[in-house]
């Protein structure tokens, strides 16, 4: 019997969903045999009482459910790689690196795959601005309306999208709470659309409709907030399309094991917004849904995730 560690929680802005995320792991994990071990690393001082708790387990793999901070931008798999411990997911070079929403444009880019016009704010440029006709040269290069991201967080935490000058400044100063670093973003009029990896091959693509709104926290994780369409109703060419740029983006990446690559589409083109190393495993999660609609269950998923990372 295999011994694994669910790594679930955390202490990022995304703790409870990865809390979700681990608890469904691990009951699967269970029904499936597997000697299962959860840990929340927000109960160790550090990495490294946590890295000394996970040898002590003396396990065969370290199933990673965390999202952001650092579970997800390659500081935890930079700790297991030095341990030689096997873990789930990408290496901590790429995780790093598709942690960084900015970075991972620009080496995209260079793969061919459009990329929305962006401008990053390494410090607040808008903090001594008291009046909002001071953002024009933001607004002549992006348009309005556009978005406000923290550059390396995920499940759209601290986003928000900007319709009028007098909205930026506070929804760059909120941006900012969650990191050093802010992405001012085209917003892409379209759908929206997500392609799952696994081992490099990419996933039927997923398209989410929100009901109202657009796909923000609350609609990712309220159940019946949002329509989940897989495979999406997209022509089969558009489809392949974004399948491709998926798989180059992920390679790109130096991404492994499996993943996630966001689009919009705006007049059949799909542009990149980013890669998620470590997406979600809940009921409303959409790896797990592009998996069903390939033919994969959930315990499938997992068996295969579990089978190429030990690989």
């Amino acid at each position: 019997m295999k011994k694994i560690v669910v790594l679930r929680g955390g202490d990022s802005p995304e703790r409870e969903v990865s809390l979700v995320s681990g608890v469904e792991v691990g009951k699967v994990l269970d029904k499936l045999g597997y000697q299962v071990v959860d840990l929340d690393p927000s109960s160790f001082s550090g990495l490294s009482p946590l890295l000394s708790r996970i040898k002590s387990e003396q396990c065969d793999l370290v199933f990673n459910a965390l999202h952001g901070g650092s579970g997800e931008n390659g500081q935890l798999a930079a700790a297991l790689e030095l341990a030689g411990i096997p873990f789930t997911g990408s290496g901590s070079k790429a995780s790093q690196i598709a942690m960084d929403k900015y970075i991972s444009k620009l080496i995209v880019a260079e793969e061919g795959i459009p990329v929305a016009r962006h401008i990053l704010m390494r410090g607040n440029l808008l903090a001594d601005y008291t009046d909002p006709t001071d953002y024009s040269n933001f607004t002549n290069k992006l348009g309005l309306p556009l978005i406000v991201k923290p550059n390396d967080s995920g499940s759209s935490v601290g986003i928000e999208i900007v319709h009028e000058l007098g909205e930026l400044k506070p929804s760059v100063e909120e941006a900012f709470r969650y990191c050093d670093t802010v992405l001012l973003e085209e917003f892409i009029e379209g759908r929206e659309l997500t392609v799952s990896i696994l081992d490099g091959k990419a996933l039927p693509v997923v398209e989410i409709r929100p009901r109202a709104g657009w796909y923000d926290y609350k609609n990712k994780y309220t159940k019946g907030n949002t329509e989940y369409l897989a495979p999406a109703p997209i022509d089969e060419e558009i489809a392949q399309l974004c399948q491709l740029y998926a798989e180059r983006a992920f390679q790109a990446l130096s991404c492994a094991v499996y993943g996630r690559v966001d689009f919009r589409l705006r007049d059949r083109v799909p542009y990149f917004l980013e890669v998620n190393t470590l997406p979600g495993m809940t009921s409303l999660s959409l790896t797990p849904m592009a998996a069903k609609a390939a033919g994969l269950s959930f315990e499938e998923l997992l068996q295969n995730i579990i089978k190429i990372s030990l690989r």
